[in-house]
């Protein structure tokens, strides 16, 4: 990247330094599509998965309008990212149904219900591998065959589990697939959208100067591109070796909270999640007070969020049937690629520590 940065070029450019930017461009799309079993054809880069999402669901259903496809349904599960609802839901204005399909306790989506949701009227549906809150994997074979049967196309949000998990497009059968460079330890803003070739491609949602086929002109942010292409080669070629080491350190800070006594469960029960990924409810903890407490030493998260002066929990643990009570519990952790042994046996003393403090401020009961 350093490199690109020092001779910098537009890729689109006829001369020397331009033809040198266009084929590191390819072949950064070209260890991309690797990652993800797709052909370089078929990537189109954006600034990130928002824009991504945005692109696959606007630009689809501007694509039937255009082409005069009586489908107007668009199906979402009740747990996909703000960036996939938000363009879902403003798909009403063009005169489209959007269905919010539900999910069980554990956050996986009801393919039961799915199936009664998906019909000839449907367009489009959209799932994403993982879940960003929970960590927690979607059948996506089970929702791609309710697709199939009922001839509406499949978008999936791969953000969250590309480059941490397998993910074959062809094998999974995909029409769409958005990512992004930032969740597998690349360069933040830029990400990318699969299209099948055998899929229609979606109309633009930027106007400019034709590059990438028109579906998402812009001169290309060439180091970033750079930068996402190593990310995914490193991800490629690493990915049984993640996967593994996340899953020990994951199990390992479990088993060392419970040492300190920790009162904490796994909100998704059985549920498969991402290797790393732990979300935990520790009842009579303020997760936020939790956070905010360990904010210069241990990188937790939680779901809620403010709106209006009030702070809500978050869309999918309500999606969930948890309550506002057991919501504001929920803390959020990854175990990732560079943490160590000692990483987590120090996080676990003063996560435990701090929910002591937390639970002695409050006066809660420890359950």
């Amino acid at each position: 990247m350093f490199v690109a940065w020092a001779n910098p070029a537009n890729a689109g450019s006829p001369h020397i330094l331009g033809e040198l930017a266009a084929a590191s461009v390819a072949a950064a799309r070209a260890t991309i599509a690797e990652l993800i079993g797709a052909s370089a054809s078929e990537i189109v880069f954006t600034s990130g998965a928002t824009e991504a999402n945005n692109l696959a669901l606007i630009g689809i259903a501007r694509w039937a309008l255009e082409t005069g496809n009586t489908r107007q349904r668009i199906v979402v599960s009740a747990v996909e990212h703000k960036a996939i609802l938000e363009p879902a839901h403003w798909l009403k204005a063009l005169g489209f149904e959007v269905i919010v399909a539900p999910v069980d306790h554990r956050g996986a989506i009801d393919c039961t219900v799915l199936s009664t949701l998906v019909d000839e009227h449907t367009l489009l549906v959209s799932v994403m591998a993982a879940n960003n809150e929970t960590g927690v994997l979607q059948p996506m074979s089970d929702v791609v065959a309710i697709c199939r049967r009922n001839g509406a196309l499949i978008h999936c949000d791969g953000a969250q589990a590309i480059g941490k998990i397998p993910l074959e497009v062809v094998e999974l059968d995909l029409d769409y697939m958005s990512f992004s460079s930032h969740k597998m330890y690349g360069p933040a803003g830029v990400g990318g959208l699969y299209i099948s070739a055998a899929a229609p491609t979606p109309r633009p949602i930027h106007l400019g100067g034709g590059q990438q086929s028109s579906v998402r002109p812009g001169t290309e942010p060439v180091p970033l591109i750079i930068g996402f292409g190593v990310a995914a080669g490193l991800a490629r070629d690493r990915l049984a070796a993640d996967g593994e080491h996340g899953r020990q350190l994951a199990r390992r800070l479990l088993a060392r909270l419970h040492e300190h006594q920790v009162g904490c469960s796994q909100i998704t029960d059985d549920a498969p999640v991402l290797p790393g990924s732990l979300s935990l409810m520790a009842p009579g903890i303020e997760a936020d007070d939790l956070v905010a407490m360990l904010r210069t030493t241990v990188c937790l998260s939680t779901g809620s969020a403010c709106t209006a002066g009030q702070v809500l929990p978050s869309h999918v643990l309500s999606a969930m049937g948890m309550s506002q009570v057991d919501a504001s519990s929920v803390f959020r952790i990854y175990c990732g690629r560079y943490n160590t042994e000692a990483d987590i046996d120090l996080a676990a003393t003063l996560i435990a520590d701090a929910c002591l403090r937390v639970r002695h401020r409050t006066g809660r009961p420890h359950q």
